[in-house]
């Protein structure tokens, strides 16, 4: 599988973005999708992740903001973005593993669980 993140840029607070990340290599029906972001000089935090056949989980800042959603058709998971403010400016990633636990989706919420990365996209939010 590889990874390919679309759609930052520079936005207002209060504006949105939709970013994208295209799945390719393989289709598959177990998955697990995650999306984090890393600011500068900061270590990559945990935004949100989607498991296959359950509902998406949130990190409490971006909770009732963000909102992660998969096209199976197109094999392409976005990271709706709403009320964007200046602390969200970050190089988002998304994150992909086939290795599907059940539980809770908090031990999605590391970095170490996935193993193959898009290259990233940069959101700036000015205030």
């Amino acid at each position: 599988v590889q990874l390919q993140a679309s759609g930052g840029g520079l936005v207002q607070a209060g504006g949105s973005l939709r970013l994208s990340c295209a799945a390719s290599g393989r289709t598959f029906n177990v998955f697990v999708m995650g999306w984090f972001r890393q600011a500068p000089g900061k270590e990559r935090e945990f935004v949100g992740v989607k498991r296959s056949g359950d509902i998406p989980y949130y990190a409490d800042s971006v909770k009732g903001r963000f909102t992660i959603s998969r096209d199976s058709a197109n094999n392409t998971f976005y990271l709706q973005m709403n009320n964007l403010k200046p602390e969200d400016t970050a190089v988002y990633y998304c994150g992909f593993t086939n290795k599907y636990l059940r539980g809770s989706p908090y031990y999605y919420s590391s970095p170490a669980r996935y193993n193959v990365w898009g290259q990233g996209t940069l959101v700036t939010v000015s205030s």
